[in-house]
This record gives structure tokens, C-alpha cells and sequence, in this order.
């Protein structure tokens, strides 16, 4: 008579995890280097804002143009604006946008400033 089978072998399955272990420990760092890396906004006062000089204010208006001390400026020139004033303004860069802007004019402004060297961008309506 034949022998009853009386254990399971488990190698087979113990070998099909390591795998996939050792297939998600090379994948999970890669993941971690997409998308943007943000900040949680902090709520701030406006006196603060108008208080504090060393933050350069750009505007954008609901027909996507370009305001930096209420004078209009050329999208052409975006960089070259931000980059001349970098100096006197050294803590960054607030943006007021009107809710009808393009995102797109929002963005251009924001790489134009990032191209001109400036760290600390934040936005507001």
C-alpha cells in the first residue's frame, strides 16, 4: 500500500517570495524619485506681506499679463526682470494671481524666476 502524503513543501512558495521581496526592494527607491517635491503652505497675514521688503511681488491679471511694482512687463522679459532685481529682493517671490489667470501664465512666471534663481516662490489670490 502506498504512503499517505502527509507534509506540504513549502520551498517552491518560500523561493517565489524572496523574489518578489527582493523585486520590490529594488523598485520602492525608484518610485520615491517622481513628481514635485511640495511644501504645506502656511497661513500668513497680509500686514506681514506688505511689512516684509525683501520679497519681490508679481502680479498676474485676469488677461495673463505681467505686473511687477504695478508696471506691466513683457513675457519676453520675465527672466531678465527677476533676475536684475534677485539682489534686492533675496527671500523670494509672491505671486497674486487673479482667478481668471491661465495656469499657463502662472507657470511661466514661476520657471522664469526658477531659470533667474530664486528659491522660495508662493502664491496667492
Amino acid at each position: 500500500m502506498r504512503d499517505s502524503f502527509n507534509e506540504i513543501n513549502i520551498t517552491p512558495l518560500t523561493d517565489i517570495f524572496l523574489v518578489l521581496l527582493i523585486i520590490m526592494m529594488v523598485i520602492a527607491p525608484l518610485l520615491d524619485q517622481q513628481g514635485l517635491n511640495l511644501a504645506v503652505p502656511e497661513i500668513v497675514n497680509e500686514e506681514q506681506i506688505v511689512k516684509d521688503s525683501k520679497i519681490m511681488n508679481f502680479s498676474v491679471s485676469q488677461d495673463n499679463k505681467y505686473f511687477f511694482n504695478d508696471t506691466e512687463i513683457l513675457a519676453s522679459d520675465l527672466e531678465q526682470v527677476v533676475s536684475k532685481n534677485l539682489k534686492d529682493f533675496p527671500d523670494g517671490l509672491l505671486i497674486q494671481v487673479d482667478d481668471n489667470a491661465d495656469h499657463g501664465a502662472v507657470v511661466k512666471l514661476m520657471d522664469s524666476a526658477r531659470n533667474a534663481g530664486v528659491t522660495s516662490i508662493s502664491l496667492t489670490r
